[in-house]
């Protein structure tokens, strides 16, 4: 078996390490021709579509009306034996709707704080007047998990 095969990760593996990560790197095609990489709070549907938001005027939105393909990376470890990783390149989908944003800060404030305080859908609702939801659909998968390797590099 070769070393990517050896590493890669299993779509369950792939899906858990995504849902549970805290921020997500979204890159866009940026006005000049250069990569326009962000971290973004996220939440995962159960469709598996990455869901975030942004405010409606910002660089991002821009790039992403202009060219819909993006990238995505989440990533851990500091020493080579403990890196692991997703890459997901998808189409996003720019939705401006506040009900579609609250229902994503709501989701993401749940898998961040894991409660809602009082009042706290009224807060997200003012907050989502300014914003919109991205929906990335994932098309391509690469995943890495060098402590598959057991030590052998």
């Amino acid at each position: 078996m070769n070393r990517r095969k050896q590493i890669e990760l299993t779509p369950e593996e792939r899906t858990a390490f995504v849902k549970n990560a805290l921020t997500i790197h979204l890159c866009s095609n940026g006005p000049h021709g250069y990569p326009h990489i962000v971290p973004m709070w996220f939440m995962v549907d159960g469709d598996g579509a990455v869901w975030m938001t942004t405010y409606r005027k910002s660089q991002k939105i821009l790039n992403l009306k202009r060219d819909p393909k993006v990238a995505l990376l989440v990533e851990s470890g500091v020493t080579y034996d403990t890196l692991k990783g997703v890459l997901i390149r998808g189409e996003a989908a720019v939705i401006d709707d506040q009900d579609t944003c609250v229902r994503v800060l709501m989701g993401i404030h749940e898998k961040t704080a894991g409660s809602f305080p009082e009042g706290i859908g009224d807060a997200l609702r003012m907050q989502a007047r300014k914003r919109v939801a991205i929906k990335v659909t994932p098309k391509h998968f690469a995943s890495w998990d060098h402590s598959k390797l057991g030590g052998v590099y």
